[in-house]
């Protein structure tokens, strides 16, 4: 028994210096080192739903996150503090022993695994080169297939990858207006534009008396609206007021921003209303607001 409780320490002491050194290895690059929240891919990834999956056999190396205990391990699941060792070496006594332990609890999405509880067997699993471990499965769905080596950052681009080849497919963007840079640093914004899409041609069949095709509508809500204001901005160097972010995520920033005052003040005027969000976050640009205002006027105020 005391060969087994001292051979739980050392695993444990080795444990944590290969945390350690894993740490100051990452120091340029924290994210690379860090255990992905669940909460936080879920967020990013908005599964359409959830299955039981049942027992099964899952490879220790696929376990690349935590549903709550993601703060006290790495990505490699090393112990970030010394207040894990007393279970850590517990379960590693187990181990030692031959004791069957009860299986896991994992979430999988996407090819890749999170614990809902076990964190401290995965961990000691991982340490010891355990290639497999008995796990219970939920799986929660998405179109999206994972890499184990992703960081939270490499996970939204490849995110925002995706979700743009969806809707340039569904939609025929490309092709009917020519832009191949559709581009946002936030997820989520290509449903938005569609829904944008729509609205512009629920108003085009108002004054229609057949049905206005989605690909006509497409067109006209990108050429007289999301163009010349993206021109606009360009030729005005608005991005330099807002730094690492697209053309795409300013145009749904503006918009976002009068629907807001709109419902604030009542009527308010788009023209006005990207004078304020231009002059609240970043300045106003000289020339920048008789231009839009000029533009606007010319297609809203018009019957």
């Amino acid at each position: 028994m005391k060969e087994l409780k001292h051979q739980a320490a050392e695993d444990f002491s080795k444990a944590r210096t290969r945390e350690i050194f894993s740490r100051i290895m990452h120091i340029m690059d924290a994210g690379r080192d860090r255990l992905l929240s669940l909460a936080d891919v879920k967020e990013l990834l908005r599964p359409r739903g959830e299955s039981y999956r049942g027992m099964q056999a899952v490879p220790v190396n696929l376990i690349v996150g935590s549903e709550g205990r993601y703060h006290d391990f790495n990505k490699y699941f090393l112990p970030r503090s010394d207040h894990l060792r007393s279970r850590w070496e517990r379960v590693d006594e187990a181990r030692l022993s031959d004791i069957t332990l009860p299986p896991i609890q994992l979430y999988e999405i996407g090819g890749v695994y999170f614990v809902r509880d076990g964190n401290h067997r995965v961990s000691v699993a991982r340490t010891q080169n355990i290639e497999m471990i008995d796990a219970e499965v939920t799986s929660l769905s998405t179109g999206l297939r994972l890499s184990p080596s992703m960081t939270i950052d490499e996970l939204r681009g490849t995110l925002l990858e995706y979700e743009k080849k969806t809707f340039y497919e569904k939609t025929k963007f490309g092709e009917l207006t020519g832009c191949k840079d559709l581009d946002f640093t936030v997820p989520g914004r290509y449903d938005l534009i569609y829904d944008h899409i729509l609205g512009h041609k629920y108003f085009l069949n108002l004054h229609r008396t057949g049905e206005v095709p989605f690909s006509d509508a497409l067109v006209s809500w990108y050429t007289k609206v999301y163009d010349p204001i993206i021109s606009i901005i360009r030729e005005e160097k608005i991005y330099s007021l807002f730094p690492r972010r697209t053309a795409g995520d300013l145009y749904v920033w503006m918009v976002k921003h009068w629907d807001l005052l709109k419902k604030k003040y009542g009527h308010y005027a788009l023209s006005d209303a990207i004078h304020d969000f231009t002059t609240r976050y970043g300045g106003v640009r000289p020339g920048f607001f008789r231009l839009i205002k000029s533009f606007l006027a010319g297609i809203f105020d018009k019957d």
